[in-house]
């Protein structure tokens, strides 16, 4: 079973940039297709961003698509997500979690998320 472990929220300035990662510990990591949600105050659980295991094939939420790049390093078992021209519509806790191609499924337990809240 992965744990996953998600780190590098923070305040940031609309316009600005963060990378978050996650970390995952387990053996399966590197043939797991992964993906990013995120939850908004109020609102449900969404998507924001998919992978598959190979880092091969990458698919996003319209919302965030052209400013967001999901990306793996298998060696590290560590996810990436390169969130840049964040708005204050992308304030949220987000999380990273083990799921099918095209992140519709998810496998496993949510972790304890990161906060992301994008602010003047």
């Amino acid at each position: 079973q992965v744990q996953l472990v998600e780190s590098g929220g923070g305040l940031v300035q609309p316009g600005g940039s963060l990378r978050l990662s996650c970390a995952a510990s387990g053996s399966t990591f590197s043939s797991s297709h992964m993906s990013w949600y995120r939850q908004a105050p109020g609102k449900e659980r969404e998507l924001v961003a998919v992978i598959t295991s190979t880092g091969g094939r990458t698919n996003y939420a319209d919302s965030v698509k052209g400013r967001f790049t999901i990306s793996r390093d298998n060696a590290k078992n560590t996810l990436y997500l390169q969130m840049n021209s964040l708005k204050p519509e992308d304030t949220a806790v987000y999380y990273c979690i083990r799921t099918n191609w095209p992140g519709t499924t998810r496998f496993g337990s949510w972790g304890q998320g990161t906060q992301v809240t994008v602010s003047s």
